[in-house]
C-alpha cells in the first residue's frame, strides 16, 4: 500500500533514512562526517517539520504494518527552471525490498498525484540508483556539487523525468 505520510511515521521515516542512506553512501565504512550528516538530517523532528510543510509531499509504502520505502517530494525545489519539474529529494527503498517493483510504483504513484515533470540528484558512484533511474526513463542533464559538513563535497549527477 501507498498512502501520504502522516505524523505517526516519523520515527519510522527517520529509522529506514539512517538504515538506507548508510548502506547507500558509506561504503568504505562510517566515520564522523558521515554519521554527524545522518544524525543531523534523519531526526523525527525534521520529519514531522516537512510533513506539516506544504511544500513538502512524502508518500510511503507499507507492507503489512511496516515501512518498507518512501518518496519525498518539494514542490518548490527546481534545476535551472521549473520546465524541469519539482524535485524528488529522496527515494529509500529498504534493501529486502530493492528489485520487487517496489521503487517503480513509488514513482508512478508521484506521477499520477503530482505530474510526470520532475528531478533529483544522485551521488556518481550510486550506479544502481543511476541504473534503476536512466530505465525509468530519466535522462542525466549535469551535476551537483552534494555538500556533506562543512568542507566535504561530493559529485552528484542531476536526472530529469519528462513524461513516461
Amino acid at each position: 500500500m501507498i498512502r501520504e505520510a502522516n505524523q505517526k511515521d516519523s520515527i519510522n521515516l527517520t529509522a529506514l533514512s539512517i538504515q538506507v542512506w548508510l548502506h547507500t553512501y558509506a561504503t568504505d565504512g562510517v566515520r564522523k562526517e558521515l554519521s554527524s550528516f545522518v544524525f543531523t538530517e534523519f531526526t523525527k523532528e525534521k520529519f514531522l517539520s516537512y510533513i506539516n510543510n506544504p511544500d513538502y509531499r512524502i508518500l510511503v509504502a507499507i507492507k503489512k504494518t511496516h515501512l518498507v520505502g518512501y518518496i519525498m517530494l518539494n514542490l518548490k525545489s527546481y534545476w535551472k527552471d521549473e520546465s524541469n519539474g519539482f524535485e524528488i529529494e529522496k527515494l529509500y527503498v529498504q534493501e529486502h525490498f530493492q528489485g520487487t517493483g517496489l521503487g517503480r510504483k513509488l514513482l508512478s504513484e508521484v506521477i499520477k498525484r503530482y505530474g510526470d515533470v520532475f528531478w533529483l540528484s544522485t551521488w556518481v558512484e550510486n550506479k544502481a540508483g543511476i541504473g534503476f533511474y536512466k530505465h525509468f526513463g530519466f535522462v542525466d542533464v549535469g551535476r551537483l556539487e552534494f555538500r556533506l559538513g562543512e568542507s566535504e563535497t561530493a559529485e552528484n549527477r542531476v536526472l530529469v523525468f519528462k513524461g513516461e
